[in-house]
């Protein structure tokens, strides 16, 4: 599986890194982690990385997308990393490049590139290009370590989700050997300002249960509007309030914008991804997320959720 991902590395001279829009730390994370990780083991290689505002992860070293002409595709390969459907991806420019390769941990859902490595029985992506780079014999510098360690950390919870496992802490701990800080890692991921914490309070007021305590928040569009904060920060950031409530196994955050509704769809308990799935979007069995046409399909979904959970 990797060695044919290796193969391929080597052979391209211009390589650009793609992952999904609206970024997350693992997208971000892996594609700043492979980008450093083949500058540090390929110097004479031109690699890229493309695709829109990393947002609030902007934070990290070396992840701000860079500017790349049409004609630089012309004889590359393209990487598209942490994307389960071509919908998805960031700069649909990757078609154009000579050669494509993906890395991913969600579930399949469809092929994307003409070498695919898909496995999501790793709990990031940042966590499968580790293990890739060490599988390979790639040598891991502190640049690539940090952004796949900060990754890794955002995509299990802090090492608290389902998929993480034995080899989530080898790999971890492989990193952390390069020498970066986690104290100013989790300090940037997780301190907030004084307002996003009275954000944080105002959602945790708008939760609402179904019958069967499906927990759901509903942001219409007016309500967006008047809210100091991105849609991607009330759609991602705010479905997290209501994940330890007792009693609650299953919830949902619906975010209507104008380029439809976003959702997101979290469980403890029960595979949720077919949900997802079926309303267009994908993910993981406990954590997936669709973008839908309207409010009144999103009681839809919800009314799927509550079954799941009857």
């Amino acid at each position: 599986m990797f060695k044919q991902a290796l193969e391929l590395i080597k052979k391209y001279d211009t390589i650009i890194i793609h992952r999904h829009t609206n970024p997350d730390g693992d997208a971000i994370g892996s594609q700043t982690g492979m980008q450093q990780l083949l500058q540090c083991n390929f110097p004479q290689k031109s690699v890229f990385i493309v695709g829109d505002d990393p947002k609030r992860y902007g934070f990290m070293d070396n992840c701000a997308p860079q500017t790349v002409a049409d004609e630089t595709y012309k004889g590359a390969l393209a990487i598209i990393l942490d994307t389960s459907v071509k919908s998805m991806i960031s700069d649909g420019r990757y078609t154009t490049a000579e050669k494509t390769l993906r890395f991913d941990h969600h579930i399949y859902c469809e092929t994307i590139a003409d070498v695919d490595i898909v496995d999501n029985t790793y709990e990031s992506c940042c966590g499968l290009v580790a293990d890739f780079a060490l599988q390979t014999g790639l040598k891991l510098n502190q640049a690539s370590a940090k952004a796949l360690f900060t990754g890794m950390v955002t995509d299990s919870g802090r090492f608290r989700y389902d998929a993480t496992n034995a080899r989530t802490f080898r790999l971890a701990s492989a990193l952390i050997e390069q020498g970066f800080d986690t104290n100013e890692i989790y300090a940037n991921l997780y301190a907030d300002d004084f307002d996003m914490i009275l954000l944080r309070a105002k959602y945790v007021q708008k939760i609402r249960f179904t019958k069967h305590n499906v927990a759901y928040i509903i942001t219409t569009k007016d309500e967006l509007l008047s809210t100091p904060a991105d849609e991607f920060t009330v759609s991602r950031g705010m479905v997290g309030v209501m994940s330890d409530i007792r009693g609650v196994d299953s919830w949902v955050n619906f975010t209507e914008t104008d380029h439809g509704v976003l959702c997101e769809l979290r469980s403890k308990k029960y595979n949720i991804n077919p949900v997802a799935v079926k309303y267009g979007g994908g993910g993981h069995a406990k954590a997936s997320g669709a973008t839908i046409n309207d409010l009144d399909t999103a009681m839809l979904m919800l009314q799927d959720l509550d079954e799941l959970s009857k």
